[in-house]
């Protein structure tokens, strides 16, 4: 299989997890646009579900799969949340935002009683970091913010890149909330709780991207067949 025939695969073994009446989170990225076209496909053959979009991005493509959708204001607790992420390891502990869409995303997973990950095989790792950290930072302050970041980061990595995220075209990258991204290439991050505790700790820090303690289960498509870790059902 290539790599997204690979994400159509885990994106359908999620897809069987979906009952009628389920209120669902719909993940953002390569792969959840998968399962959000498959969802489209169940709803149009009698489906009954609403969903909880994780981006602009991502309502668009429900909107025009013809998917029902609500907000967290209206129903505030989901059955099952499946989105993608850019790293994972065999504990669960993710790395996402490599998409922009970080804080919404993490809103919803943890308002979901169960968060399954779908991924390619070469999203899967021994240790988190070698894909760069998104941290989500308010625009006020960036200055500040930035080299708060970097001194926390210097404990551990004093000479890891930390990076502003810039559009297509060359402007600061803005997320749906409208907020900027600083991403920070780490490579190896051996206690990704402690460095999660120390950036919510930094004032003008909005979010950053390790998803710790969310991740109930998890589909891994590979080119032996699935792989599935944690607990799906």
């Amino acid at each position: 299989m290539n790599a997204e025939e690979m994400k159509r695969a885990a994106a359908a073994r999620a897809a069987e997890l979906v009952r009628d009446g389920m209120r669902l989170g719909l993940g953002t990225g390569s792969t959840a646009r998968h399962f959000v076209a498959i969802v489209g496909e169940k709803v149009r053959a009698g489906l009954k579900v609403v969903c909880v979009p994780t981006s602009e991005a991502t309502r668009l493509q429900a909107e025009a799969e013809g998917i029902p959708l609500t907000t967290l204001d209206e129903t505030p607790a989901l059955d099952l949340t499946v989105d993608g992420a850019d790293e994972l390891d065999d504990s669960l502990r993710l790395i996402k935002g490599g998409g922009g869409a970080l804080l919404r995303e993490k809103i919803v997973a943890a308002a979901s009683r169960r968060m399954v990950v779908i991924a390619d095989g070469s999203k899967h790792v021994d240790v988190l970091g070698r894909f760069p950290l998104p941290i989500e930072v308010n625009p006020f302050g960036l200055r500040a913010t930035q080299e708060a970041i970097v001194q926390v980061l210097a404990r551990r990595w004093p000479s890891a890149p930390l990076t502003l995220r810039r559009g297509t075209d060359g402007n600061p990258y803005v997320t749906d909330g409208g907020h900027f991204i600083l991403d920070a290439a780490l490579q190896r991050i051996d206690e990704p709780e402690a460095l999660a505790n120390d950036l919510v700790a930094i004032p003008g820090v909005v979010e950053h991207g390790l998803f710790l303690g969310l991740a109930s289960g998890a589909v891994i498509a590979t080119d032996g067949g699935l792989v599935e870790l944690g607990q799906l059902g």
